[in-house]
């Protein structure tokens, strides 16, 4: 088992740290180390300090996604989803958020804004230009968005 060692800011010392919130959840909540409220209008976006660092090992990544109670309720999702914390960044993790819904959404310290997911990393591919100009042929071919009709 990998573990990912936590750095704890200052900014977040009475906040609890990502945890999952049962035991069969794949991400771990995450909270908002804001100082005053934030608001987002609707269309808008704000960028969301957690207080947390984190010593990802090798080989892993933290993809960083929306809460779905959030996305319904209010319309509010992480804007570049899913948001990746790659296993050599060290800094403060951030939430872009972005308020879909027709209401402005105040995020107050403390309120749970995503979900960190730890995932694996495939390291070992690299990507080669073919310098044939060819790549191996499929059924699907070039189909892409809606090409089978849904």
């Amino acid at each position: 088992m990998n573990t990912i060692s936590i750095k704890r800011l200052p900014h977040a010392g009475d906040l609890p740290i990502p945890v999952r919130m049962t035991p069969g959840s794949s991400g771990c909540d995450v909270c908002a180390a804001v100082g005053d409220d934030i608001t987002i209008a609707p269309n808008e976006r704000a960028l969301v300090p957690t207080g947390f660092c984190f010593d990802i090992p090798p080989g892993l990544e933290i993809q960083v996604r929306p809460r779905s109670g959030l996305a319904l309720k209010h319309g509010v999702t992480v804007l570049n989803s899913p948001g990746t914390v790659d296993a050599d960044y060290r800094g403060e993790v951030k939430v872009i958020l972005i308020n879909l819904g027709n209401e402005p959404f105040v995020i107050r310290r403390g309120d749970r804004v995503a979900q960190l997911v730890p995932a694996r990393v495939a390291n070992d591919v690299s990507l080669a230009e073919n310098t044939d100009g060819g790549i191996s042929e499929t059924s699907r071919g070039g189909g892409g968005f809606g090409h089978t009709g849904n």
